[in-house]
């Protein structure tokens, strides 16, 4: 059996020139700690949450800010992730991929352990301020802020009664009840 070090890590630099010249044309896969894996399907309540969330944040934001669904996050060196839904600095970031966001947002039900384990340390290296992670199983949202190294220092579970509040701007109000939970 091969051990991990026999594994050819590839930079997000290589990637794009990969992604660039056709390899991977309709392969979902994200660039994670140098290695390519695949994406896991979209159900519709993932689906429907993402849209959901997206749009609130789009129209309460001014336009200074963007929105990007599914879309390439330059988190590091060797992590390229596509999350479902995160805001950026639209006026840092007018023409290329953004390495900076003010919230990543993951949906997760079969991805809920590649968010918690290889995603989240990614954001909290990057400095993402906030990760929520939308727990469809369990109709909860972890929120993570307060990056540290490889984690983050606070962890709030927001459950069915409460409402999303993003900490860039705490007057923006998602509540769980609106959000379409299958």
């Amino acid at each position: 059996m091969e051990s991990t070090s026999d594994l050819r890590r590839f930079t997000r630099r290589e990637y794009d020139e990969l992604v660039a010249q056709g390899f991977f044309e309709g392969e979902p896969i994200e660039l994670l700690h140098g290695l390519l894996l695949t994406m896991s399907p979209q159900g519709d309540d993932h689906f429907s949450i993402s849209v959901v969330v997206a749009n609130v944040l789009t129209r309460a934001l001014p336009e200074r800010f963007g929105i990007a669904t599914h879309s390439p996050f330059a988190a590091s060196d060797d992590s390229e992730p596509e999350p479902d839904v995160y805001v950026f600095d639209r006026q840092a970031f007018a023409r290329q991929i953004p390495d900076r966001a003010l919230l990543v947002v993951e949906v997760s039900r079969s991805s809920l352990r590649r968010d918690r384990h290889l995603k989240l340390p990614i954001y909290a290296r990057n400095g993402v301020p906030e990760y929520w992670i939308v727990n469809l199983a369990d109709r909860e949202v972890e929120v993570h802020s307060e990056p540290n190294g490889d984690s983050y220092e606070k962890i709030e579970l927001i459950t069915m009664s409460g409402a999303l509040h993003p900490k860039f701007d705490p007057t923006i109000e998602i509540s769980m009840l609106a959000l379409p939970w299958a």
